[in-house]
């Protein structure tokens, strides 16, 4: 198929927030805009109902999942090996495989695969078959020994099928003859007419005469008679007797059970596996409808091109998609601290301390001299309006704000209004699981080898956060269990109020928040006044406490 070049991908982390998705979006086109290649945005998680919400306001098609950035077989090159019929000669498949440099025929029926052929079954059916009845047993069309052979039809019908009978020679005088061809024979002979008449009276299936002998009027008159193709060669019977085997068909010494397949979408660490334990030099591929498409074989894997990924609003593994680690990381655009990302060879960082991804996103419009649309100016307000917490973030500088301001006056929005819309389609929960309230806004951290994770929810109503706690305590020490962390938290925020009430689970974990912030436990609770984000105040609390 020649050089892929796939589009690169814009994506946020695992569990996407508004700021992840609008920045990927607007990134995305900014990229587009600027360089004319193709950059996707993508989402590596379930939306949450704000972010949903906003991109309906603004009438924008959500990014499409992708769970694993890790190499598919979709994105190294597959030959365009092209499916051959079963019916043709071994002949001509190995006359295909020399001109096309290539050791494994895929046998189709249109677009379906039904067998494989290769030069050791060739070489097989060559080398390691002495039975004279196999062209019989094969189905042999005629068509198939008159090209094999360069002959021509002269009696007889050339899409008709050599179907019993043995082949032989007919080497012997004409009585001698009688005593072996057999009804349904196959013979090769000469210009002898004695030896032709024979054969014809013996009710052969066939004769094929060489060297390009001419046959009489009569003998074709009693062929036709007797039902008796003649097939005229110009070779000599040495070499008619040595090619005719090569006339049947694939179909008789294809593999046709067990075939070991790789579809487009299956992952190229999966497929090195099954290829390292077969001894196949060729593997057909197979696209998503199960459709035959060509074949790879393992230096395809050698010198395969990754996926090209730029990341938004995280750096670090932990919260990024899977198989990034087999990923060509180009860029990262983030406002968060520094993780434990490495990557292969060095890359674009640009990581400001601002409220929102989306902040440094629109900075970069500007100093590219990208005139911002209304849509994506409403996605990157919308954004930052949710990372800042409409302004009431400790995160939020006043870049942050004077970015939201020009946005928001390009996007034409009253700012209080639509927050107030956002913050409340983002907490209307009441139709969801605990399960999918925990992991709406939920990361993973870690510290001296002791790993942690905090999830969060916005509200401004105290009675629904009230609610929305009360759902969530028994659920959390299934999910403590589940992700075998130290510790698990969750933030209830209230945003009118800007004070957060921490539930936790996990040894320790009372212990270190009073450490944290030098107040004890509400019952099973924490009230942290002032408290709003898990970046900037919840997040470095714990580490510095974690650290003394």
């Amino acid at each position: 198929m020649g050089e892929r070049k796939t589009p690169v991908i814009v994506i946020g982390h695992k569990n996407p927030d508004t700021d992840s998705i609008c920045s990927a979006i607007a990134y995305a086109n900014l990229k587009r805009v600027m360089t004319k290649d193709d950059y996707v945005a993508r989402r590596a998680g379930h939306l949450n109902e704000e972010t949903q919400y906003v991109l309906n306001r603004f009438g924008v098609k959500a990014p499409d999942y992708i769970g694993d950035v890790g190499t598919q077989v979709k994105d190294i090159e597959i030959r365009e090996t092209k499916g051959v019929s079963r019916d043709i000669s071994l002949k001509k498949a190995w006359t295909l495989m020399k001109d096309n440099n290539v050791v494994t025929l895929p046998i189709t029926n249109k677009k379906e695969l039904e067998g494989l052929i290769t030069i050791g079954d060739i070489a097989t059916s060559y080398m390691d078959v002495y039975d004279s009845r196999i062209l019989g047993r094969a189905h042999t069309r005629y068509q198939n020994i008159v090209e094999t052979l360069d002959g021509t039809v002269v009696v007889g019908d050339a899409d008709a099928y050599f179907t019993e009978g043995k082949v032989l020679i007919a080497a012997a005088n004409p009585d001698l003859m009688e005593s072996y061809i057999e009804k349904n024979d196959l013979v090769i002979l000469g210009n002898r007419y004695e030896s032709q008449l024979c054969a014809i009276e013996m009710n052969a299936a066939c004769i094929v005469v060489c060297e390009g002998a001419p046959v009489s009027l009569t003998i074709k008159k009693l062929a036709e008679e007797h039902g008796c193709t003649i097939i005229s060669s110009p070779h000599d019977t040495y070499t008619v007797a040595r090619l005719i085997n090569q006339s049947m068909p694939i179909s008789y010494f294809m593999c046709k059970e067990n075939l070991i397949t790789f579809c487009t979408e299956d992952f190229t660490d999966t497929i090195r596996e099954v290829m390292a334990k077969k001894r196949h030099r060729d593997f057909p591929i197979l696209n998503k409808k199960g459709e035959y498409i060509g074949m790879i074989s393992r230096r395809n894997l050698l010198n395969m091109a990754r996926k090209r990924i730029i990341m938004v609003d995280h750096n670090e593994r932990s919260q990024a998609v899977d198989g990034i680690e087999n990923a060509e990381i180009l860029e990262i655009i983030d406002h968060h601290r520094l993780g434990s990302l490495e990557t292969i060879s060095p890359v674009f960082f640009r990581n400001q301390p601002l409220g929102c991804t989306a902040t440094i996103i629109y900075e970069m419009y500007q100093e590219a001299g990208v005139p911002v649309d209304r849509t994506t100016a409403s996605l990157l307000c919308a954004a930052i309006l949710s990372d800042t917490l409409m302004y009431r973030s400790p995160t939020c500088t006043e870049k942050d704000k004077a970015a939201a301001q020009a946005l928001a006056e390009i996007a034409e929005l009253d700012v209080e209004q639509f927050a107030r819309d956002m913050f409340k389609a983002g907490s209307n929960l009441a139709s969801k699981s605990p399960e999918e309230i925990f992991y709406q806004d939920f990361k993973k951290f870690s510290i001296n080898d002791i790993s942690f994770g905090v999830g969060q929810i916005n509200s401004m109503s105290d009675s629904e956060l009230a609610e929305i706690k009360e759902r969530l305590l028994p659920y959390m020490e299934q999910s403590w269990q589940n992700h075998g962390v130290s510790m698990i938290f969750f933030m209830l925020t209230d945003i009118v109020r800007e004070s957060t009430e921490l539930i936790y689970m996990g040894s320790n974990a009372s212990e270190l928040i009073t450490a944290a912030f030098n107040l004890v436990p509400e019952k099973e609770s924490f009230i942290l006044p002032g408290v709003v984000s898990r970046k900037k105040q919840l997040i470095p609390a714990i580490m510095s406490a974690m650290q003394q």
